[in-house]
């Protein structure tokens, strides 16, 4: 298939603009929702946090870009981005929400186990995970995409199978627990949540061969992995009048 533009057309007659990734990247730590965000090296906004991100290369997908991005400005292995959750969350084109040009963006989001402690890179000048609930303001529109991201995933975690992404392969129930009551900011009722995980067809399996963990007062706690299925039949609805 030839690249060349068809007769009669002006590839020029349009002014060009740049294409973005952004991630919004959560895990929980010490029952707190964090975030991933990088310090910014470069002008604009040389010296504020932001979103991982950064431009899509002309021979490249903007998934390709997302995965490529948290790579180069994280320090995480190839082969643990490659293993995560990532997902496209939503466009961004407000004409003015780059100084430097007209900039539309493919923001991500991913859910992910703690993982170390990742080290800046490409045009950051350092990397950490951020409490979500105490950030000042970001760069360029990431407030924005943040905000939509964490609606997104207190959201998903009602009908999919995603809170298991937060979790390490094996996981006790109470760790599983721990994600939803971190992520929707609620409390929730210990044998309750369990029966549900439970009777809920393919949400976890358990560890066949693991030995239990150990830790704190009373009997080992079972470990459990994530199970075959994606969606919760029925859903695991948060409490009424609750939201993060």
């Amino acid at each position: 298939m030839s690249g060349a533009a068809p007769e009669g057309y002006d590839p020029h007659a349009f002014e060009p603009f740049a294409v973005t990734v952004d991630l919004a990247v959560f895990t929980v730590r010490d029952t707190q929702l964090h975030v991933l965000l990088v310090e910014r090296g470069e002008d604009p906004y040389k010296g504020r946090w932001a979103l991982p991100g950064g431009f899509v290369l002309p021979r490249e997908s903007a998934g390709d870009a997302a995965r490529r991005e948290l790579a180069e400005e994280t320090g995480l292995s190839e082969n643990t981005v490659s293993a995560l959750h990532l997902e496209q969350l939503a466009t961004y084109s407000d004409p003015d929400r780059d100084p430097r040009m007209r900039v539309v963006s493919v923001a991500y989001t991913a859910l992910v186990p703690d993982l170390p402690e990742p080290r800046g890179g490409g045009d950051a000048a350092s990397a950490g995970w951020w409490d979500a609930g105490e950030l000042g303001a970001l760069a360029f529109d990431h407030d924005r995409i943040l905000a939509d991201a964490q609606i997104r995933i207190g959201a998903k975690l009602e009908y999919t199978c995603l809170a298991t992404a937060f979790c390490p392969p094996e996981f006790t129930l109470g760790e599983l627990q721990q994600v939803y009551e971190t992520v929707w900011d609620v409390e929730l009722d210990r044998p309750n949540f369990r029966r549900k995980v439970l009777t809920t067809p393919g949400f976890v399996q358990a560890a066949q061969g693991s030995p239990r963990r150990t830790g704190g007062r009373g009997k080992p706690a079972a470990l459990y992995r994530a199970g075959a299925a994606t969606t919760l039949h029925p859903p695991l609805l948060r409490p009424e009048g609750r939201s993060t």
